[in-house]
């Protein structure tokens, strides 16, 4: 995630900002990045489902056709017409259920439709979105529920007004500037010409949720967390979704794309006595709520949750360190997010405010020859996890495509929108929103593969071997990780911050492994990406929502364990409150026990 446009990840789950979020902020991210109110009677028990949707029945289709076409005809006699003008209207359903503690604090049934219109006026080679006018191309607004075309029809005219009125001024602002500035280094055109694309997905038949079941799991799951005292915050979170998104355009695309999915979030925190923060999420993701683990996997994971978050609070701080490091599957993933994913997206290469990292790096080394990248919506499942950036089109209606970024550590391609740069002209499916933002072209599935392995139960040797070749006293081990944030923008230095959760100190002396705390790793992304020296043979997958300029986006990152030379890490900075000063109802004799039993230890 590009921190100069946004911020940091927690668990899954990218977040704004390093606080620790609660339930309620939690939910309410989820309600603003997927578009749902998070005001709506809880007593509906019933579950929504979306219409079936084909070209033949589908009214609100025919309503968004009918008045694009009116609204080209009718702009097009004036002195500005716009030359592209497209309409998306996003059907969403959800049903959200958090438990805390063995009760439920949200227990709700959403349901929202609403429209972005995006408009370009001017000519593809210099329109109203040129630069930092980016944003003048699009216009949202809530659409009426129902199947009315009078009433659809209505918004969205209103819509399409309030959009034009603000393009044509952006349009002559760009055009004075253009005048007045010096001369660009990228001359590209600010939108490709692409082939109209036709697709009517139909919708799956809706799969059973038994409500009333999940709201005893959920409450019972979450009530598991009561019996630790240690844990001052927990909540488990499902959230069902049933979507739907239609996209119209002046050029002739229609397409129809609905999906389904289903999420399950647990969230644990305590405190240590220096004040700092601890934090454990686990996340799982699937299309059906069927398809998530059983509550008796569940329940272990929560203990497990529970034995980290008290690990942590006993665990030393780190020190500032430069030395050899493995990093996890997942941390690895996130790490190839961050450091190397976001600076291969299109628009980067010819933002003028950017970084521009890799931009005339095509056909050079920029990794190692043993690894290559691809990035792949059109992947669904890896390691037999579900891929939360899989999409069959992306959000400016082009097919999403396998693109090679890097092969055998040569730099081949960038992830592309309808956005050209200098020798790449053509989107290559990778054209992403949030819901009320311009697309531009952004990450979906990152996938790492190596052709120089060892087996996985060999990466903690290897990695003592190395800190004895280096003659340090330890290496560290990054077993898990819950985000990271990087900086892209010329403004700012070039560098990434990656926030573990759990981190050994493995020793060269056979000493067992140390559980430490408080350190985030940190560097820039030339440097760190040639000290990679072999990998594991296992992918492990990272799903997670990415935020930047186009907004919130689920993603999904798949790497294999790796091991680097050199790894350096900083000490994370954190509040200093205290734990809570009272014990938590229930366990006041339990603290009591534990005084007497620390006087009866110090007696002479």
């Amino acid at each position: 995630m590009n921190i100069s446009k946004s911020s940091a990840i927690r668990g899954n789950v990218f977040f704004r900002g390093r606080e620790v979020l609660r339930a309620t902020a939690c939910w309410m991210l989820f309600a603003q990045l997927l578009g749902v109110p998070y005001a709506r009677a809880a007593g509906d028990k019933s579950v929504p489902t979306a219409a079936p949707v084909g070209a033949a029945n589908d009214p609100v289709l025919k309503a968004m056709q009918d008045e694009i076409k009116r609204a080209t005809a009718e702009l097009g006699k004036s002195e500005q017409p716009p030359y592209y003008l497209s309409y998306t209207v996003y059907d969403q359903d959800f049903v959200v259920l958090v438990g805390a503690y063995g009760s439920l604090l949200t227990d709700t049934v959403a349901q929202r439709r609403f429209a972005d219109v995006n408009m370009r006026v001017g000519t593809p080679e210099l329109d109203n979105t040129h630069g930092q006018s980016r944003p003048s191309g699009v216009n949202s607004g809530s659409l009426p529920l129902g199947n009315d075309p009078d009433a659809i029809a209505r918004v969205l005219w209103e819509l399409t007004d309030r959009e034009y009125k603000r393009a044509v001024p952006s349009l002559l602002s760009v055009r004075t500037n253009t005048a007045v500035r010096a001369e660009e280094e990228d001359k590209s055109p600010d939108f490709s010409k692409e082939k109209p694309q036709r697709h009517i997905g139909e919708a799956e038949p809706a799969a059973p949720f038994d409500r009333a079941a999940w709201e005893g799991e959920i409450k019972r799951l979450s009530g598991a967390f009561r019996k630790y005292p240690e844990v001052y915050f927990a909540t488990v979170l499902i959230q069902v979704q049933r979507s739907n998104s239609r996209m119209v355009s002046s050029e002739g695309s229609a397409i129809v794309s609905p999906s389904t999915s289903t999420r399950l979030i647990m969230e644990a925190q305590t405190r240590a006595e220096d004040g700092m923060d601890l934090l454990r999420v686990e996340t799982f993701q699937a299309p059906t709520a069927s398809g998530l683990p059983s509550e008796t996997e569940l329940t272990g994971k929560i203990e497990k949750m529970a034995a980290d978050l008290s690990a942590l609070r006993k665990a030393p701080m780190a020190e500032p360190y430069d030395g050899p490091a493995v990093l996890s599957g997942r941390a690895a993933a996130v790490f190839f997010h961050e450091v190397l994913g976001h600076r291969l997206e299109g628009h980067r290469q010819r933002d003028e405010e950017e970084g521009q990292t890799f931009t005339k790096k095509i056909g050079q080394e920029v990794l190692p020859k043993f690894l290559s990248v691809m990035d792949d919506p059109t992947t669904h499942e890896m390691a037999g996890v579900k891929l939360a950036g899989a999409y069959d089109f992306d959000d400016e209606g082009e097919p999403s495509q396998r693109v090679e970024v890097i092969k055998d550590g040569v730099l081949k391609n960038f992830l592309m929108s309808r956005m050209p740069i200098k020798d790449f002209g053509q989107s290559n499916g990778h054209g992403r929103n949030q819901p009320g933002r311009m697309p531009t072209g952004r990450q979906g599935n990152l996938i790492v593969t190596s052709t120089q392995t060892v087996p996985e139960a060999e990466m903690r040797q290897k990695l003592i071997d190395e800190v004895k070749k280096q003659g340090k006293p330890y290496g560290l081990y990054f077993d898990d990780i819950q985000g990271g944030f990087t900086l892209t923008t010329r403004a700012l230095p070039q560098a990434f911050q990656v926030l573990p959760v759990l981190v050994y100190k493995v020793y060269a002396d056979g000493r067992p492994d140390e559980l430490v705390r408080g350190v985030d790793i940190v560097g820039t992304p030339l440097a760190a990406l040639t000290r990679i020296l072999t990998t594991g043979d296992q992918p492990r997958v990272f799903n997670g929502v990415c935020g930047a300029e186009s907004g919130q986006v689920p993603v999904a990152a798949v790497a294999p364990s790796m091991l680097f030379s050199e790894m350096e890490v900083q000490k994370r900075a954190h509040e200093h409150e205290r734990p809570p000063l009272l014990p938590p109802p229930g366990f006041e004799d339990a603290g009591a026990s534990k005084e007497a039993q620390a006087k009866a230890e110090v007696k002479p």
